[in-house]
């Protein structure tokens, strides 16, 4: 019987996460631990919500009292950290904010971590996830290892960046028992519609602009999310402790290419006439400190965990596609953000 943590969990990637879990391990108490900012989203989590070994607690990783009452009350022996301020534009305009979450808030966890385990490290576990975006940007050539240097260029970036050395300072200062994982960019059903695919999807369906930084021609690996918590499932229970693994989906798209490929199998899905979606295309001002191309090189993971993407990008896009389709009430709530104003009411002064 573990007590699991999982930070972010109303989110994207972390209600994925959190399903897998609870659905897979039944014998696991998993604690979903989010404070439903703009981006959590608890009707991400409506089918697992009534199981017994799952509570969703409303909370604040920067609330050390909180936290650490938690971890006492509860019992915690692992946590699985995903909470994070993740999107680039927001940094730049916002960048303090990132700067407490995803770093005062990365060390709260683990100061709670040290207080609650003590001495008792033996079969507790720390996993820290984060990205490839802190190693910075790759020429035309070449692949992020888990040697790479780190070298970002954003404030988002910079802000994973620091995470990710206080868990390994924390594991070298202390012996707290950490992995962490560096994946790439995620795409799957759930996605709040400030990203890529999930706002292209989005403004296809309303006929509206496809905003295209630059030239379009950055490139990203991109990782199906299903087969990210997949291998977050790996890596917390047979990663070796102290060590980094990164998750790639094999799977290298410059955006326009990428964008391409949606308008076409939307135009398809949409009975729309073949072409039509491209001519929303519409190419923007760039932002500052746009990294040029990332693209990860996962045969660790692969050779000492045996995982692999399970679907190639064209199907995992259209499984995407399929999803924000036939879920059109879900997007219209995101965008609406009628949710917040129920989860601001739902929870004021809790």
């Amino acid at each position: 019987m573990k007590s699991i943590i999982i930070t972010g969990g109303a989110g994207f990637i972390g209600s994925h996460v959190v399903r897998r879990f609870v659905k897979n391990y039944p014998n696991y108490k998993i604690y979903n631990l989010d404070k439903l900012t703009y981006a959590g989203n608890l009707e991400n989590l409506r089918d697992i919500e009534a199981s017994p070994n799952y509570e969703f607690v409303h909370g604040d990783i920067l609330d050390v009292d909180f936290v650490e009452k938690l971890f006492a009350e509860k019992k915690i022996d692992s946590v699985i950290h995903l909470a994070a301020e993740s999107h680039v534009d927001r940094s730049i305009s916002n960048p303090l904010e990132f700067v407490m979450t995803n770093i005062v808030g990365t060390v709260t966890l683990l100061n709670a971590a040290k207080k609650e385990w003590g001495s008792n490290m033996g079969d507790k576990r720390f996993y820290h996830v984060s990205t490839d975006e802190v190693y910075g940007a790759l020429g035309a050539t070449g692949l992020f290892t888990e040697e790479t240097s780190y070298d970002p260029h954003s404030p988002y970036s910079a802000s994973k960046a620091s995470s990710d050395h206080f868990v390994r300072a924390y594991h070298d200062t202390y012996g707290i028992p950490v992995v962490i994982s560096n994946c790439s960019n995620n795409y799957g059903s759930h996605h709040f519609p400030e990203k890529l695919i999930p706002l292209c999807i989005h403004n296809i369906q309303n006929n509206k602009p496809l905003p295209i930084y630059g030239d379009g021609k950055y490139t990203r690996d991109w990782l199906f999310v299903e087969d990210h918590a997949r291998a977050i499932d790996d890596v917390f229970h047979k990663g070796k402790l102290g060590d980094t693994y990164n998750i790639g989906g094999f799977n290298e798209w410059q955006n326009i290419d990428l964008v391409n490929l949606l308008c076409d199998i939307m135009d398809k899905k949409l009975d729309r006439e073949p072409g039509t979606n491209r001519k929303l295309i519409t190419f923007v001002k760039d932002r500052p400190g746009h990294d040029l191309r990332y693209a990860i090189d996962a045969s660790k993971i692969e050779k000492d965990l045996g995982w692999r993407p399970s679907v190639t990008f064209e199907q995992g896009l259209e499984k995407t596609v399929d999803w924000y389709l036939e879920n059109k009430g879900w997007l219209e709530n995101v965008t609406s953000g009628h949710y917040q104003t129920y989860y601001k009411n739902q929870y004021q002064g809790s």
